[in-house]
This record gives structure tokens, C-alpha cells and sequence, in this order.
């Protein structure tokens, strides 16, 4: 008989659960300001202590009403503190907070609520016509109003009111495992799927996230999460700011570029992260009136959600801003890796850094990867051979709600992604396509990732997006669809050539269609499946379309 491994002596029984996150916010960040700005315009200021005391409220009101361990609470809000608030109270007594997209189709949103049970939701008043959209088809017992207007519909109750006539909740010892918070996927293979995150998860997405070579937050930060507190929970940055005392700038619904830059300059953000999209325009309003804001504070941009363009890094570079840029999932809470530049690539050219920060880096702590080809064969390391990723780690979905999608998951415990690869000798990240959205000509994969970003690099070029159409000869061809810039002009010969310098003859659309505009997706992604069924159909058009914009 074998003797029995040593154990270690230490507290292994203490839950990582959200309580100890807020309430060290509220005992030793309480000072930090979290401003917010309102849909009507105005600046609202409170600090981080007052929202975690009223979050206390919250708990309290919402068990009044009956609320209990395990019961769904839905949002339908900004990013405006009584969200913060929602975001601290409802996984602190136990319950699970769902954030909705407020952008999705009535249809998606009603099956949304109705798949997840919700009992309650939280409205600003400036969406009620969002609710009324689908209200009928699911019943909530109670709708709560963040109310400025001091106009309710009949039946509603006032946020407000419901908090002053509450006293704040001592938060019960919660397990690590117990479900904080729910999120739904973007339905764009099948209906949305609901990932359901624990206590646990959250913790330690919050204590990485936060780490140097990760988003790198401390309390001497400020931020301002333009991505959504309805989108995979704003990527952890309430959480991260809590954990870390970090303060907080939240936008509200006015995303436009000006109003953004006019908050980063004003309250001398260091952070702030969002979609590429947000950043475009930030980036032609820059280069549009440089010198008019004062940005000298912030330190970086964590871009996410869709490749990033070279021609992005290198155009904030102009204005000594950094991109960095990282990718996640709502599987994946949602940091999967990060894209801080290699130690030894400090002291490389120019041209070898931006081919490095042109990819989405190496894998966070605890997220381990791995990738795997047609043949079902895991690829090599090798920045040449192509395969969908596959993640594992504590903050990956093992399963969805209602045990939907059992086929994203490996017989091993994997989660597949969906997208396609290439991994090199680091490790490092270089996102290829969607395994959906990749075009195979002639039995060859191309990336329309790869041709995005090189049209996007052509200065007469605000947008590319790529597409499959059906061929006879090759199956299928990649067409580009192109919104050029305000003033710009470019042929659909002049763009052809541009890729003909860095692309293969074949790779190369023989097709360019200039548009107003790309159709995109709630969370702000190019919706192709829109474009392939506008454009796939028409496979008479001649070879080159020769219009320009």
C-alpha cells in the first residue's frame, strides 16, 4: 500500500464567489468616481461605494418581491451605474443577471427571455418601446423602471423608489459553483445558445484580466468600456474595475465618435475597449481634427470582437495610441488571449511588430488551446497549417442552457470555437475566418480575414467585408464587398491590384461590389450571410465589376 500524497494545510474550503470582489470595492475603492452619462445628454456622477451600498438595496428590494437563489433577472440597459448596481446585487444574493441586447429582433428576444426564464427585468425608461416589442409574449411577474422622467406605464415600478424604501442586504455566503450570470450567444448558426457563468468563473476571469500582459488595470486606472454591459458582460470590466478599484466612465447609448473621444478626454480615461467599428470612427474623426482632444492619459485601446487591421494599429500609432488587441467568446467569458508584444520583438523593425500585432496573441493564463484540421488531426505550431481552435480553462463553457450545441464540445472536455487558425511557434493566435466564412476554391482554403484587412489597408477604403459566392469551375470564389471612404475613390481594378502585391492570383476576388454600407450584426460584426444571399445569386455578373463609389 501506497502512502497517501502530503496535503496542503490551507483554507481550500473559501468560495471564490463575486462577494469578496464587490465588497472589497466598497471597503477600499468607495472613493473611486463612476461617471456616467445619460441618454438626454448630461453627466451623472456617483462614486463606487455608493453603488455597491445601493446594490445592498437592490438585493433587498429584489427578495422582497420574492426573488430567490437560481431566479433569472433580465436588463435591459445601458451602461449607466443602476446596470453596476444590477451587476453587484443580483449575483451577491444569489440570483443570476441576464443582460439583453437590446438590438435584436423582437422575435429573438422574445425566445431569449422566454429560454431563460426570466421573472423580472430592469428597463431604462428610453427602451420601453424595446420591451412593449415583445412584452406580450413573455410574462414577466415584475418590470422595474430606471425612471428619470418620473412617467411609469401602469403596472411598472420605479427603480428609485423600490432602492430608498429598501435597507441594504447582508450578502449571504454564496458556492464558488453557483450560476452569477447569464449571457446569450449571437444565434448566427441556429437560435442564440445561453452560457451560464459561475461564481468561480467570474473570479478568476476578473483576477487575470487584470494582470500586466493582460488588460493590465490598477486602481490608479480609469475606464471607459465603450463594448456593452449587455455584451458577454462588457467583457468583465465591471467586475475587473471592482476587483482592481479602478474608476469608471460609462457612455450610455451615445457612441458616436466625437461623443466618445469628447469622455476619453474629459475624465482622462488610461482604458477603454470596444469593437474595431468604434474604432474606425474614432480614428477617422482623430485624423479629421487632430490636436482638437487631449488624450495624453490613455494608455490603451483593447480592441475585440472582429479581426484588427494593420492599417487600425498603424493609424492610431500616428496619434501615439496604442491597440492592443485580443480575442474572446461569449463561451469564453469572454478573454481567451491578449496580444502584448513578444519581449524579444521590443528592439524588431517596425514591419516585423505590426505582422506580430496584426494576430490575436497568445492565450490568457489558465486558457489552454489547440487546433484542428480537416483531416481531424491537430495541427502543428507551424503558422502554416490551418485548423478550427479549440479552448479549455476555468472560465470556458462546458456545456449550454438547457444542454443545447452538444456538438461544440469534445469528448475530452473541449470547447470548439468556430474559428479557423494558425498557431506559430509562441503560440500566438493569427484568426484566418469563421469556419463558416472561410472560401475553398479549387480544394483551397482562403482567408477572407486576410483580404479584409488588406483592402481596409488602401487608403480610399472605410470597409471590406469577404465573401463566398458559388463558382462552377472552383466551386466557390471570394467577392469583396467595399464602403469607400467619404471622398474616396477607388476602382474595382485599382483594389485587385492592391491585393495582387500580397496575395496569390487565385486568392484574389475576381469581384468587388461598392456599397453605402455593411449590413452587421447586433454586436456590431459584418452579418455575411446577409451579403452572401444578396450577392451569391447573381453569378452572371461579369468577372471585374467596373463601378466605383
Amino acid at each position: 500500500m501506497t502512502e497517501a500524497a502530503m496535503r496542503g494545510l490551507m483554507m481550500d474550503d473559501y468560495q471564490l464567489s463575486l462577494t469578496a470582489v464587490i465588497e472589497r470595492a466598497g471597503q477600499f475603492s468607495a472613493a473611486r468616481k463612476v461617471v456616467s452619462r445619460r441618454p438626454d445628454g448630461t453627466i451623472h456622477r456617483t462614486t463606487l461605494g455608493a453603488c455597491v451600498q445601493r446594490a445592498r438595496q437592490l438585493s433587498s428590494a429584489l427578495r422582497a418581491l420574492g426573488i430567490r437563489d437560481g431566479d433569472r433577472v433580465a436588463t435591459l440597459l445601458w451602461n449607466q451605474p443602476e446596470h453596476l448596481e444590477l451587476y453587484f446585487g443580483v449575483p451577491l444574493m444569489g440570483a443570476v443577471i441576464h443582460t439583453v441586447n437590446p438590438r435584436l429582433h423582437r422575435d429573438e428576444l422574445a425566445f431569449i427571455v422566454g429560454d431563460a426564464e426570466d421573472r423580472v427585468v430592469v428597463v431604462d425608461e428610453s427602451l420601453l418601446p424595446v420591451l412593449d416589442s415583445f412584452r406580450a409574449d413573455h410574462r414577466f411577474e415584475h418590470v422595474i423602471v430606471v425612471s428619470r422622467s418620473g412617467s411609469l406605464p401602469e403596472g411598472t415600478l420605479d427603480y428609485d423608489v423600490l432602492l430608498s424604501a429598501a435597507g441594504p442586504m447582508s450578502w449571504p455566503e454564496l458556492s464558488e459553483g453557483q450560476a452569477s450570470a447569464m449571457c446569450y450567444t449571437s444565434g448566427t448558426t441556429g437560435r442564440p445558445k445561453g452560457v451560464v457563468y459561475s461564481h468561480r468563473a467570474l473570479v478568476l476571469h476578473s483576477l487575470v484580466a487584470a494582470l500586466p500582459d493582460q488588460m493590465g488595470l490598477s486602481s490608479r486606472d480609469t475606464i471607459l468600456p465603450v463594448v456593452p454591459m449587455f455584451h458577454v458582460n462588457a467583457w468583465g470590466i465591471p467586475y475587473i474595475a471592482a476587483f482592481s478599484g479602478a474608476a469608471l466612465v460609462l457612455p450610455g447609448p451615445k457612441l458616436d465618435a466625437v461623443s466618445v473621444l469628447d469622455l476619453l478626454a474629459d475624465e482622462k480615461v488610461t482604458m477603454t475597449a470596444g469593437v474595431p467599428t468604434v474604432w474606425m470612427a474614432v480614428l477617422q474623426a482623430l485624423d479629421a481634427e487632430p490636436g482638437r482632444w487631449d488624450l495624453s492619459a490613455l494608455e490603451r485601446l483593447i480592441v475585440g470582437g472582429s479581426a484588427v487591421p494593420r492599417s487600425m494599429l498603424e493609424g492610431f500609432d500616428r496619434h501615439g495610441l496604442t491597440v492592443v488587441q485580443a480575442w474572446g467568446m461569449t463561451e469564453t467569458s469572454p478573454l481567451g488571449s491578449v496580444n502584448r508584444l513578444a519581449a524579444d520583438l521590443f528592439d524588431a523593425g517596425a514591419e516585423e511588430q505590426y505582422e506580430y500585432r496584426a494576430r490575436q496573441g497568445i492565450p490568457s493564463p489558465f486558457v489552454e488551446i489547440r487546433a484542428r484540421g480537416e483531416d481531424g488531426e491537430l495541427i502543428p505550431w507551424d503558422d502554416s497549417a490551418m485548423g478550427e481552435l479549440e479552448v479549455r480553462g476555468p472560465w470556458v463553457a462546458a456545456s449550454y442552457h438547457h444542454g443545447l450545441g452538444a456538438d461544440r464540445f469534445t469528448d475530452d472536455g473541449w470547447f470548439k470555437t468556430g474559428d479557423v487558425v494558425k498557431l506559430d511557434a509562441r503560440g500566438c493566435i493569427r484568426i484566418c475566418d469563421r469556419s463558416k466564412d472561410l472560401v475553398k476554391s479549387g480544394g483551397e482554403w482562403i482567408s477572407s480575414v486576410d483580404l479584409e484587412n488588406h483592402l481596409m489597408a488602401h487608403s480610399a477604403v472605410a470597409e471590406a467585408a469577404v465573401i463566398a459566392i458559388p463558382d462552377e469551375r472552383w466551386g466557390e470564389r471570394p467577392m469583396a464587398v467595399v464602403v469607400l471612404n467619404e471622398g474616396g475613390h477607388a476602382t474595382a481594378e485599382e483594389l485587385c491590384s492592391h491585393l495582387s502585391g500580397q496575395f496569390a492570383k487565385w486568392q484574389v476576388p475576381e469581384r468587388v461590389e461598392f456599397v453605402e454600407s455593411i449590413p452587421r450584426t447586433a454586436t456590431g460584426k459584418f452579418k455575411k450571410l446577409a451579403l452572401r444571399e444578396r450577392f451569391a445569386a447573381d453569378t452572371t455578373a461579369a468577372a471585374v465589376s467596373s463601378g466605383t463609389s
